[in-house]
């Protein structure tokens, strides 16, 4: 007996110490991780800003910037219209590029939290496609009701009134079953989509542009208007985000594992899914709909510091931030006076990567069950 408790305690010890590595190396990643991606940001974010028709060198970025800032330190654009050019044009698509793709990969990480599978995306919920057939019944039958704004705003509600839609379907008896809110959005996505088929169908010529255009996905034409728009619902999302991080990691136990340590899994979904639907839609509205940007980065993130949701939430928002803000700059100047799709680019890259998710998921499986 006294041989068997020693053999037993050493296996627990040696059972608990086994994993301490491994989360010692995940932690020491986390760190140079973080570091890493936000040095990248502000470069990528300084060549973007000078890379155009009009190119500004580096430097005088920086110093437009500084003394923006009150600073008088640096060189200033020494084209007439340099200044103009970044201020009015340039940072505005680069900080909306930067929310764009930090609200769609936080939204990313959420979803796969909440649904416990690393293959979920914003868009099961239906906020992409409610948002698309808003915008496109406004830009089918001419909506102006708030200017330039119409379109945005449309897209915005219609996102949130899917969610709510969706959430609502699948809940029944008080509960609302993971599975139930996935054929539900899988159903109403489908809905969405033919609604969008017939608008398009109704559309003339260049309503019809309008509507492959947006559905694309672009930054072109943004405006300091539209980021003093986004940025307050991307806050409120990425806040959203961090407080439900915790219990998210609580949730990746199971349901009723996370009930048993004082988890509101109910309250938990609701809260989850209503944040995702704030940062999708802030993100689809003024930019069209963006693939993929939710389903790459959090599972890249993933792969290099592990499941925890309070490392892996903020540096999904950085690492969003960076890859859309880097296919931005491609889509400005892969071809000469042109501005390809962004979604087009996202696309390109995360349907492959999706491919290879799914038939990495199903090889560590061993098969779908």
């Amino acid at each position: 007996m006294t041989a068997l408790r020693d053999a037993g305690a050493r296996t627990a010890s040696s059972g608990a110490s086994a994993p301490a590595p491994l989360t010692r190396t995940r932690h020491r990643r986390v760190l140079p991780l973080a570091l890493g991606l936000t040095v990248l940001l502000l470069v990528l974010a300084v060549v973007a800003a000078g890379t155009g028709q009009l190119r500004v060198p580096p430097a005088e970025v920086l110093g437009s910037v500084l003394h923006r800032l009150g600073l008088d330190v640096g060189t200033l654009p020494s084209h007439p219209n340099g200044d103009a050019a970044l201020w009015t044009i340039r940072f505005p698509r680069v900080v909306m590029a930067i929310l764009a793709g930090a609200a769609l990969a936080t939204a990313g990480a959420v979803m796969q939290g909440v649904f416990g599978n690393p293959l979920a995306d914003p868009g099961v919920v239906g906020v992409s496609s409610g948002a698309a057939l808003a915008a496109c019944t406004g830009i089918v039958f001419n909506l102006t009701f708030l200017g330039a704004f119409t379109s945005a705003a449309l897209a915005f509600v219609g996102g949130l009134v899917t969610t709510l839609a969706v959430y609502l379907l699948a809940r029944s008896g008080g509960r609302t079953e993971v599975v139930t809110l996935v054929l539900t959005g899988v159903a109403v996505n489908a809905v969405a989509g033919a609604g969008i088929a017939f608008l398009t169908f109704l559309a003339d010529t260049q309503a019809r542009e309008q509507i492959v255009f947006w559905q694309l996905g672009s930054l072109n034409g943004t405006r300091w208007e539209y980021v003093a728009v986004v940025a307050p619902f991307v806050a409120v999302g990425l806040v959203v985000a961090l407080l439900v991080a915790r219990r998210l990691d609580l949730l990746a136990l199971g349901e009723r594992a996370a009930r048993h340590v004082g988890v509101d899994v109910e309250r938990l979904r609701i809260v989850s899914i209503v944040g995702v639907a704030l940062l999708t839609a802030a993100a689809v509205a003024f930019c069209g709909i963006i693939a993929f940007v939710g389903l790459v980065v959090p599972h890249l993130i993933r792969m290099a510091v592990g499941p925890g949701h309070r490392v892996l939430v903020p540096l999904s928002a950085l690492g969003g931030a960076v890859l859309l803000l880097a296919a931005d700059l491609v889509a400005r100047t892969a071809v000469a006076y042109a501005d390809l799709p962004i979604g087009m680019l996202t696309a390109l890259v995360g349907g492959p990567f999706f491919f290879w998710l799914i038939r990495r998921t199903r090889k560590q499986a061993g098969g779908w069950a």
